[in-house]
């Protein structure tokens, strides 16, 4: 796990990969992100946008896929990934953008106790 220490304990923006039912899945194929401003220990924003990265995965290159992923965190100004799974290259990007990447975060919580454990995760170090 890497941590981007320019960002401020106290705000986190988190994106994290849902399934179509909305629950924690892997980043490549992840049909939704949410995108969660947690200050505080607490959820101060919530939203969840459709990606369709589950049907876009196989549409052209990786390196077309990991544009489209990159360009998604950028434009809403997320620092934290979070996702069940990551492949490497994937994680090596996001880690040069300085994003904070956790993988293998619980499955059995739901999407909103999801990010704040990752942020939990991040403090602990």
């Amino acid at each position: 796990m890497t941590e981007n220490t320019s960002t401020t304990a106290g705000r986190r923006v988190v994106a994290l990969a849902l399934t179509a039912d909305g629950a924690p899945c892997g980043l490549g194929r992840a049909p939704r992100m949410a995108v969660a401003a947690v200050e505080d220990g607490r959820i101060a924003d919530w939203r969840v946008a459709e990606t369709d990265w589950d049907v876009l995965h196989d549409q052209g290159g990786h390196g077309q896929h990991h544009a489209r992923i990159v360009r998604f965190m950028r434009e809403n100004g997320v620092d934290v990934a979070a996702a069940g799974h990551m492949g490497p290259p994937m994680v090596n990007t996001l880690d040069k953008l300085g994003l904070a990447v956790v993988t293998g975060g619980p499955s059995d919580m739901d999407a909103e106790q999801a990010v704040l454990a990752v942020v939990e995760r991040l403090v602990e170090g």
